[in-house]
């Protein structure tokens, strides 16, 4: 027989009404799981050997799994009094699981009172918070425990009431739950839901969760390795790895801390085992697991097969003379980093003699390009520093790996980067920018220089050493090229606009094709070297990583690893919609925007705007360092704009990068704002802001001495001072070579000090945030020190957090909320009239 709740009447699952009040809410609905009895143990003697009896607290100790938020299904509605009620096991005890999620449009201080007459458990987002230890006999003389607690706008915690019923209890079973401010705050509004229920998106869902990171296929396309990233909430990070196959379906876990990779010609897998300091090579079969010893003493735990099978090929490090004593002479500017003085040399290891052959030698590192599918060349590069733009020469060779003679392909071309073999050895895929060999991949007209990150592909014939520029007139920037021997295609994984896309090139019928995958950006691939397929993995705008096999002779696509989608299927994003406007240059600028998931047009949104415009896009990916979805859950409306100078647009629109620092980028901003607050009449015109990071954090400072249209900026390691970046930044003056091509302090004085910000502070009125690492060696964190300096001096509101011991990324788990955090709470100050959660920064 069904037992009877005293007054609780259960019934249908319906959608939960949100509860929200000003300051305070007394919680109206909760739902409950399944109950546990729990029997007194055999009483072998009256006490233990403290002497104590075995009492309530005891029972309330007992060890129980609390239950998953999908056994919450029964509604649980209190009496007039806002107590819930349960009844009284006719024997021992009985625990009682409640659930329910909450919720602030603020940030808020926040206590939780739970009062009730028997002992109880409270578990927040699965951790033990407080209990109670107290049984009382009277309703009135029932004691309350609480649990203080933050909360941060478009965050949701999980609340768990572990209640102990005893069959001795006096007082009927009872509690009640109310959520105040701790500030008396009348801004603040609390939703109470169901456990469960869909909810906003928060900075924690960009960094925790599972994602698919890494999926190769096999030669024959039978079989993946699905590698995953799992970074949990106390922000430790661990990888697993499967192995699929891709006709059954079946997955099989795959031993943790092995390395496996395929075999070149077969479908087995190779790890590489350095346990006991003598290197061994072990090959899997993928159906079995069997293990077999394929070779052992090998030379190094590192290096991968040739074509053949036959050998390994390993890159070993000599390491250079140490900086020793208390003067550090430099040999060059880039002697500053770390492994300057190393040099890298290739090695091949033959399995059937055991030796292990020297390829090169001598003063310059040698880079392994590629081995022709015969696996007698080799393809290598070099590199040597010049006093030149672009301060890099590379030359590329091909080692005759029988007769070890070399074959030069080209000398000193810092604009050819890399190369890569065609399947029938007779042509190598070059990948660089339009300058490499002599400028034939240059439409731009005379006096306008190229941007070097706008990279093109070339083929050189080998035996002419031709050398043809087959994406000249193609619009997106190569990433990365594949000659695939499948099926003599050409695959470029490329930019396109604000894509990553994949595209198929012919090389008979020069003609490029789109392949049409399921996902906006594609951040890796693999390909199969004897069937014709392909492993991808993909986001979008609205969803993160998800991999895919693809038939190549049908391009059809198939969905082999969605792991995020069970986080995903619990959050609800805003709709991200495309929106472009015409430039005063004439030119199409290309842009989407975020809405809140609860977005009403009839009100008034503040806005954000987010912008690169160091040459590269802002990918459309759900996540990233400064996620559109996450601004939009906070109730802005989110602007995301790609201003010219970025790749992906075309030659000429990459090229306005170059020599400008901030000209075409700040008006694209500028007037693409205006225009965007227009069109838009749900925007509030009066609260603006905007946010970039890097060569972004320098267009934010820019910005502010070109207009006074925002209402509060966010800098993060932005430059302030061209010359001071292009002089101490590790790649400061190399990244110079594109952004101040042949530009120097003494040759292009109007660039270096116009364009420079900090020349400028007296015309910023914006207030603004500037945000650095400690540790960053790409932009010092000087470039902020100076201009916050600055800004004090003359008075213009400016704040400056440093994060201890980041680098140009915030990587650090906890130090990436903190500083997520700070942002959040300077715009909430200044675009949304509430500076409780930035006043709560310095507390």
């Amino acid at each position: 027989m069904i037992r009877k709740i005293a007054l609780l009447l259960f019934i249908s699952i319906f959608c939960l009404p949100t509860i929200s009040a000003q300051s305070q809410v007394t919680v109206s609905d909760l739902y409950m799981a399944p109950y546990v009895d729990v029997r007194a143990p055999l009483f072998l003697d009256s006490t233990n050997l403290k002497g104590d009896k075995y009492g309530a607290g005891d029972y309330l100790s007992t060890f129980v799994s609390l239950p998953k938020n999908d056994a919450y299904r029964q509604q649980v509605k209190p009496d007039p009094f806002n107590f819930f009620h349960f009844s009284r096991p006719e024997k021992d005890a009985r625990f009682y699981f409640v659930s329910f999620q909450l919720s602030a449009n603020k940030y808020a201080k926040t206590k939780i009172k739970i009062t009730a007459p028997s002992m109880y458990e409270v578990y927040i987002n699965d951790k033990l918070e407080t209990s109670k230890k107290t049984i009382e006999d009277s309703l009135p003389a029932a004691k309350m425990a609480d649990v203080s607690l933050t909360m941060f706008p478009a965050e949701t915690k999980t609340f768990v009431i572990k209640y102990l019923s005893l069959s001795s209890n006096i007082c009927p079973e009872q509690i009640k739950i109310k959520i105040e401010s701790n500030g008396n705050d009348s801004l603040v509004n609390y939703t109470v839901s169901k456990i469960n229920e869909k909810r906003h998106i928060n900075i924690k869902d960009i960094i925790e969760g599972t994602r698919v990171a890494y999926s190769t296929v096999s030669p024959n396309g039978k079989y993946s390795i699905l590698t995953y990233s799992t970074t949990k909430d106390d922000g430790k990070t661990y990888s697993t790895k499967e192995l699929l196959n891709t006709a059954t379906n079946k997955r099989s876990a795959l031993v943790a801390g092995k390395n496996y990779t395929w075999m070149p010609q077969t479908d087995e897998l190779y790890y590489l085992d350095n346990s006991e300091n003598l290197p061994k090579l072990y090959v899997v079969n993928p159906e079995t697991f069997e293990e077999r010893l394929f070779a052992e003493n090998l030379p190094s735990a590192d290096g991968y097969f040739t074509p053949d099978g036959k050998s390994l090929l390993y890159i070993d490090t000599e390491k250079g003379k140490t900086h020793d004593g208390n003067l550090i002479f430099l040999e060059s500017p880039e002697d500053r980093q770390p492994g300057y003085r190393d040099r890298r040399f290739i090695y091949k290891y033959d399995f059937a003699t055991g030796l292990k052959q020297r390829l090169t030698f001598g003063k310059h590192s040698t880079n392994l390009n590629d081995v022709s599918s015969d696996s007698r060349y080799l393809l290598y590069s070099t590199d040597r520093e010049a006093t030149e733009r672009p301060f890099f020469l590379t030359s590329m060779f091909r080692l005759d790996m029988q007769t070890m003679t070399a074959d030069t392909l080209w000398l000193d071309d810092g604009f050819a980067e890399r190369a890569s073999f065609s399947p029938d050895g007779k042509s190598v895929l070059i990948v660089g920018s339009a300058q490499a060999f002599g400028g034939i991949g240059n439409l731009l007209p005379d006096g306008q220089i190229p941007n070097m990150f706008d990279r093109q592909a070339f083929i050189m014939d080998l035996s002419s050493k031709k050398v043809e520029a087959i994406t000249r007139d193609f619009k997106p920037s190569i990433s990365s090229a594949t000659w695939n021997p499948a099926d003599g295609m050409i695959y470029f994984k490329v930019t396109d606009m604000s894509y990553e896309r994949i595209y198929r090139y012919n090389p008979s019928k020069k003609q490029f094709t789109q392949l049409p995958l399921n996902e906006d950006v594609v951040k890796y691939i693999s390909f199969a070297n004897k069937k014709p397929y392909l492993a991808y993995i993909g986001a979008s705008i609205s969803n993160s990583n998800r991999a895919y096999i693809v038939d190549l002779k049908s391009d059809k696509s198939t969905l082999i690893a969605d792991p995020y989608k069970s986080r995903l299927d619990h959050i609800e994003l805003g709709e991200a919609k495309d929106w472009t406007f015409t430039s005063a240059e004439n030119t199409t600028i290309d842009g989407c925007y975020y809405l809140p998931s609860d977005f009403d047009p009839s009100k008034k949104y503040p806005l954000i705007v987010y912008y690169y415009g160091g040459t590269s896009t802002t990918p459309r990916a759900m996540e990233g360092p400064y996620p559109p979805h996450v601004y939009a859950a906070l109730g802005y409306i989110v602007y995301v704009i790609q201003p010219s100078g970025t790749f992906g647009y075309g030659t000429e629109f990459a090229a306005r990068h170059v020599n400008a620092w901030g000209k075409y980028t700040a008006t694209d901003i500028i007037d693409g704002t205006k225009k965007f607050i227009a069109e838009h009449p749900f925007v509030n015109g009066e609260k603006v802001g905007c946010i970039g990071a890097s060569y972004g954090g320098f267009m934010t400072m820019y910005l502010q001495t070109q207009t006074d249209m925002f209402a509060a900026a966010v800098s993060h390691a932005g430059i302030s001072s061209i010359s001071s970046y292009w002089g101490e930044g590790y790649w400061g003056y190399t990244y110079s070579t594109a952004a101040s091509a042949n530009s120097y302090p003494w040759n292009n004085r109007q660039m270096y000090i116009e364009q420079s910000p900090l020349f400028s502070a007296d015309k910023i009125n914006t207030p603004l945030l500037l945000l650095h690492g400690t540790a960053d060696t790409n932009v010092p964190i000087g470039e902020s020190i100076q201009m916050y300096t600055a800004l004090k001096i003359l008075g213009k509101p400016v704040e400056f957090i440093q994060v201890k011991g980041e680098n140009h990324s915030i990587r650090d788990y906890k130090k990436r909320i903190e500083w997520n955090h700070a942002i959040y709470a300077w715009f909430a100050k200044w675009l949304q009239n509430d500076s409780s959660w930035w006043d709560s920064l310095s507390e």
